[in-house]
């Protein structure tokens, strides 16, 4: 064995590989080398080098793990009472004045313990692991006091060590107001800066903070001051922005040079502007969009031209997006709003690393992990097609292969 092949652990061969480092970045006979979990090599097959173990990948095709960057799928409880509600004629922002919505969640998710949690969350997350997921967000925010925020973000941790995927972590304290602090938004806005974050951060639970910029959520002043105390704790930021409205929450996240702002359908032309500027990406969330039967269009036409990343993720979470497939997502985003199957692509791959900050994933590339997801299509663009579906035949994580299927919980 020669010397190169020493330093590859395993050797994926016969792969139509999709970079995704340009374009699509189609190598049509490719190979991929690994060493201790990263990508060590990448290119033809003809000039790849030899490695203590080879998988063949039988001509099939070779991506980037898939990225689900904007989730909320640590929770528990059900909500299909609401749905059901709002299909008899009440509107989101009725149910959420009457008591429900989040804080419906947040009632089930205070009372339950930690394994409860993680036993609920866990076949949630099965089902986008099976779809060839490798990276995943999750927010807190069905908390909103201390103790139990604390507690989402420990189970949103150990999942990355129970399961086979990367989690990045967000504190969402600032997803609604608790009971407990009714007609006193500007003093729950102080706790959590002054006293829930550091605390959070202080013991390594938060990699992002996030907010609910909108008129049943939380003022463009206050969402100011929850980033305020992230840039103390030396956290970056990303908005859930112009969901139902323009609060001016884009220009906001961008300001503070955000990773991203998320839902968008209000998005004004002055806060996409800004996120060009700041390099803020944009990251779409078809199911919300679909399930709550919105008729106003995040404007993409607008940001493609001003050249903001798009992003496209599941937004799971029990009142507005129960999704658990990000090729759904993808599919969706494609027929409800024109994506293109590569923009689709590039949404869970390269841009959503990028909504993450993550350098380190999102393409095949020598010096990234190996998170690798292998499909039996015909082509890319068939991952955004067929609506239901799921191809994939093998995932990667950090260098280690998988089968695509969903654990009993």
């Amino acid at each position: 064995m020669s010397e190169r092949a020493a330093q590859c652990d395993l050797l994926f061969v016969n792969a139509r590989l999709a970079t995704m480092a340009d374009g699509y970045g189609i190598v049509d006979d490719g190979a991929v080398a690994v060493k201790d979990g990263r990508i060590v090599w990448a290119g033809p097959r003809k000039a790849a080098p030899e490695a203590s173990e080879e998988h063949d990948c039988g001509g099939l095709w070779l991506t980037p793990g898939l990225i689900d960057c904007h989730t909320h799928i640590v929770h528990a409880g059900n909500r299909s009472d609401e749905w059901e509600a709002r299909l008899n004629g009440a509107s989101y922002e009725d149910i959420a004045r009457q008591g429900g919505g989040i804080m419906s969640t947040v009632g089930a998710t205070r009372a339950a313990g930690e394994e409860e949690l993680l036993r609920q969350s866990r076949p949630r997350i099965e089902a986008l692991l099976a779809e060839g997921v490798t990276t995943l967000e999750i927010k807190s925010g069905y908390g909103l006091d201390l103790d139990t925020e604390a507690k989402m973000l420990r189970v949103a941790r150990r999942v990355g060590e129970v399961l086979p995927v990367n989690v990045a972590t967000t504190f969402l304290g600032a997803h609604a107001l608790p009971p407990e602090y009714a007609g006193r938004a500007d003093d729950y806005i102080i706790d959590v800066g002054t006293r829930m974050l550091p605390a959070l951060a202080a013991q390594g639970l938060v990699d992002a903070v996030d907010a609910f910029c909108e008129r049943i959520g939380f003022s463009h002043a206050q969402t100011a001051r929850v980033f305020e105390a992230a840039r103390e704790c030396g956290l970056p930021v990303k908005l859930h922005a112009e969901q139902l409205s323009d609060q001016g929450g884009a220009a906001l996240v961008a300001e503070y040079g955000g990773l991203s702002a998320d839902h968008l359908e209000h998005l004004s032309a002055q806060g996409a502007a800004a996120m060009a500027r700041a390099g803020t990406v944009a990251v779409l969330l078809p199911g919300a969009y679909y399930f709550l039967r919105e008729t106003v269009m995040p404007p993409v036409a607008m940001l493609r031209e001003l050249g903001v990343p798009l992003a496209v993720a599941t937004d799971c979470n029990p009142g507005t997006s129960p999704m658990t497939s990000l090729l759904l997502a993808m599919n969706m985003a494609c027929t409800m709003w024109r994506l293109t199957p590569l923009e689709a692509l590039r949404g869970v791959t390269v841009n959503a690393a990028r909504a993450l900050g993550r350098g380190d994933i999102g393409t095949i590339e020598v010096g990234k992990r190996a998170d690798l997801a292998l499909w039996d299509i015909a082509r890319p663009a068939d991952l955004a097609y067929a609506i239901g579906a799921n191809p994939c035949r093998l995932v990667v994580n950090g260098g280690a292969p998988r089968a695509p299927r969903v654990c009993a919980g």
